[in-house]
C-alpha cells in the first residue's frame, strides 16, 4: 500500500548531481498509524485507515475509534483498496499484509518515483470575474460604465439566469489533485519527502499522497 497523509512544510530548491536546479515542496509525510481495516465481510468493501498527527486531547468519540491502534491522530483519513494498489483483486490479499497499530512512513516511496498529490488550496475569498475567471476589462474612458463589470449574465429570455454562468464569487479552497508528481528527496530520518513542483495548499495544510498507477 503506497498511501501518506503528510503536513505542508514550505518550497525550497535543491540541485541534482548535473547541477540542475529544481523548485521542490517539502512535506512532513507520516508517520501515519493503521487506525482501521475495512474488509469485505464486515463492511461489504476493502479499506484501510490511516491517522496522522498527535492531538493534546481526545474527545471520547475520538479515543473510542483510535482505542484499539493506541493513537492520538489529529487527521484520518479512509482509503479503498483500488485507490492504492494496482488491481482491485489484490486489494484484500494487500490488506491482510496490515495490521491494526502499524506505521506508515516514506520508506515505502522512492527517488524518482510518480505519484498523485491531492491537497484544499488556498482560499482566496470573494473574488471578481476579472481575478476569478481572467475576464478582460472594459474601456477606462469615453464615459465608459463597464470597466470591471461582469457584463450580460443572460437574454430577457427566460427570465433567469442559467447554472454555470460565470459570475464573482468564492475563490479557491477547491480539492485539487495533481498527478505524476516526481519526487526528488527522501528524508526518512526526519520523515520528509520533497516534491518537484508545487503543491495544493497553504502552509501546515494537510496533504494526501498516493502512488502513482
Amino acid at each position: 500500500m503506497k498511501a501518506l497523509l503528510a503536513k505542508k512544510v514550505g518550497m525550497t530548491q535543491i540541485f541534482d548531481a548535473n547541477g540542475k536546479r529544481s523548485g521542490v515542496t517539502v512535506l512532513q509525510a507520516g508517520p501515519c498509524v493503521v487506525t482501521a481495516l475495512k474488509s469485505i465481510e464486515s463492511d461489504g468493501y476493502n479499506a484501510v485507515q490511516l491517522g496522522f498527527g498527535e492531538a493534546k486531547k481526545l474527545s471520547k468519540t475520538q479515543a473510542g475509534q483510535l482505542k484499539k491502534s493506541g493513537a492520538k491522530s489529529v487527521y484520518l483519513k479512509e482509503f479503498r483498496a483500488s485507490e492504492v494498489v494496482v488491481e482491485a483483486s489484490e486489494g484484500a490479499e494487500k490488506l491482510a499484509e496490515l495490521k491494526i497499530g502499524d506505521n506508515l512512513t516514506v520508506d515505502m516511496f522512492e527517488v524518482g518515483e510518480q505519484v498523485v498529490v491531492s491537497g484544499v488550496s488556498k482560499g482566496k475569498g470573494f473574488a471578481g470575474t476579472i481575478k476569478r475567471h481572467n475576464f478582460h476589462r472594459g474601456p477606462k474612458t469615453h464615459g465608459s460604465h463597464n470597466y470591471r463589470e461582469p457584463g450580460s449574465i443572460g437574454a430577457g429570455y427566460p427570465q433567469h439566469v442559467f447554472k454555470g454562468i460565470k459570475m464573482a464569487g468564492q475563490m479557491g479552497h477547491d480539492n485539487v489533485t495533481i498527478k505524476n508528481q516526481k519526487i526528488a528527496m527522501i528524508d526518512a530520518e526526519n520523515n520528509l519527502i520533497a516534491i518537484v513542483g508545487s503543491v495544493p495548499g497553504p502552509r501546515k495544510g494537510l496533504v494526501v499522497i498516493k502512488g502513482a498507477k
